[in-house]
C-alpha cells in the first residue's frame, strides 16, 4: 500500500515542529549549532518551530497521513539572489531562538551563500521522519511526490544534505553534488545537491 500524503496547514504546526525536532536532535548540523545536549533539548524545538512557520507561510509542507513524516519545500524564483550582509533574516532568527548563539545566525548565512541562483527551482529545506519510523521509505515517498511534479513542470530541485546517509538517499533520487561542500567552522560537512528535471519520469 502506498504512502498517503497531504498538504499541512496551520493546524499541523505543532506536529511538524515536533517531527523536525525529534528527527534532527542528533543530526550533525543541529549538534554543531547547539553543542550542549541539554541546551539543544531546550532551544532546538524553537528553531524547528521558526522553520515551520516560514515554510507554512511561504512554501509548502507535506505530511504523511499518519503524521509520522514531513517535508518542507520552498519555491525559489529565477530572480532570487544570494542574501547579502544586510539581510536581517538570520539575525531575527537568532534573536528569536537563542540570542547568544551566533551559530544560529551563521548557519543561515552560510547556507544562503551557497544556494544556487539564476534558475527557478524547488528547495527541499528539511525532511523529518519520526525516529521509530525511519528506514521505512516514508522520506523517499515524500520527496518523490514533489520530484514527480518537478519532472512534469520542468523544474530543478535543490537541497543541502546534512549527513552522509541522507546524501546517499538523495543521490538515488537523482540529486548530484553541485559546487563545493560546505564545511562548517570546526563542524560537520554539508553537501549542496541539485537535481535536473527528468522529463517523462513524472508523467
Amino acid at each position: 500500500m502506498g504512502v498517503v500524503i497531504r498538504t499541512a496547514d496551520e493546524g499541523d504546526r505543532e506536529l511538524v515542529t515536533r517531527l523536525l525536532d525529534e528527527a534532527f536532535q542528533d543530526d550533525p548540523v543541529s549538534v554543531w549549532v547547539f553543542p550542549d545536549a541539554a541546551h539543544r533539548r531546550a532551544k532546538h524545538p524553537g528553531l524547528m518551530g521558526m522553520f515551520t512557520e516560514v515554510v507554512l507561510a511561504e512554501g509548502r509542507v507535506d505530511v504523511t497521513e499518519d503524521g509520522t513524516a514531513c517535508a518542507l519545500w520552498l519555491p525559489v524564483p529565477a530572480d532570487a539572489g544570494h542574501a547579502d550582509e544586510e539581510d536581517d533574516g538570520p539575525v531575527r532568527l537568532r534573536e528569536a531562538v537563542d540570542p547568544d548563539n551566533e551559530r544560529v545566525e551563521l548557519i543561515g548565512r552560510l547556507t544562503a551563500g551557497i544556494h544556487p541562483v539564476g534558475r527557478a527551482h524547488e528547495y527541499l529545506w528539511m525532511i523529518g521522519v519520526a525516529p521509530e519510523r525511519q528506514g521505512e521509505g516514508l522520506g523517499t515517498a515524500l520527496v518523490r511526490s514533489v520530484l514527480d511534479r518537478c519532472d512534469r513542470e520542468g523544474l530543478p530541485a535543490y537541497l543541502e544534505a546534512s549527513n552522509a546517509g541522507s546524501r546517499r538517499l538523495y543521490e538515488r533520487l537523482g540529486f548530484a553534488l553541485t559546487g563545493r561542500p560546505l564545511d562548517l567552522p570546526d563542524g560537520p560537512r554539508m553537501w549542496p545537491m541539485w537535481r535536473e528535471p527528468q522529463p517523462g519520469r513524472g508523467v
